[in-house]
């Protein structure tokens, strides 16, 4: 094994999903109310994230999202971009308390570089690169230790379409049976695995939607799982 991909909302930074949700969406619309329909603006920003799911890759999940978010509200990127560039900034900082820190997802990182791995934080592909950076941050975790970090600017698919997981291993040349997709969701992180790649599962914040079986190299917590690779 070569390159480790990772999950990172649930994964290396615990996170209360619908909190996380809720206050995102209620720190959005306050930003937009003064010059904008802000109820409009959270439709077209629901909107724009179900069509980013279904993107069939002719577009970026950015340019996807932008299209659908004008066809809903009729404003424009150019309208509103530099109000969410600034929202990203600042309150989108509010939401970090939907999530915490844990010194593991440092642990952890660590002792995959120690052991050789490449490392690729492949967090869906939905939010543009400084909320990814920012939510990095949060974990207490450097940027500079991962290969790529995938964000909604670059990537063409989102899980748990196993295209999403192809797009990576294509754009660095990497072979399925030589990657581990480690990550808390099994319906989304666990397709990986419909293209080669083995699976780990953290359990810390586990999502299992439909109660499945979990088939995986290891299941575990975050801590577990530190001593895991340390072996």
């Amino acid at each position: 094994m070569k390159t480790i991909l990772i999950d990172l909302d649930g994964t290396l930074l615990h996170m209360d999903q619908d909190k996380f949700i809720k206050t995102y969406f209620g720190e959005v619309a306050k930003k937009f109310s003064k010059d904008f329909d802000s109820e409009l603006i959270l439709q077209g920003l629901i909107a724009g994230t179900k069509a980013m799911y279904k993107n069939d890759g002719t577009l970026t999940n950015e340019d996807i999202f932008w299209k659908v978010f004008k066809e809903i509200t009729n404003y424009s990127k150019e309208d509103t971009i530099d109000l969410f560039e600034d929202f990203y900034l600042n309150e989108f900082e509010n939401a970090r308390v939907a999530t915490s820190y844990t010194p593991y997802a440092k642990k952890l990182i660590d002792v995959l570089k120690d052991k050789g791995y490449e490392i690729i934080v492949a967090t869906n592909p939905l939010f543009p690169k400084i909320a990814t950076q920012k939510r990095l941050e949060w974990a207490g975790l450097d940027l500079n230790d991962f290969k790529e970090f995938t964000t909604y600017e670059n990537y063409h698919y989102t899980k748990p379409n196993p295209l999403y997981f192809k797009e990576i291993l294509d754009k660095f040349n990497l072979k399925a049976e030589n990657c581990i997709m480690i990550g808390n969701d099994i319906d989304e992180d666990l397709a990986a695995k419909k293209i080669g790649l083995e699976a780990i599962v953290v359990t810390n914040n586990l999502i299992n939607r439909s109660n499945k079986d979990i088939e995986a190299k290891f299941v575990g917590t975050i801590e577990e799982l530190v001593e895991y690779f340390k072996k």
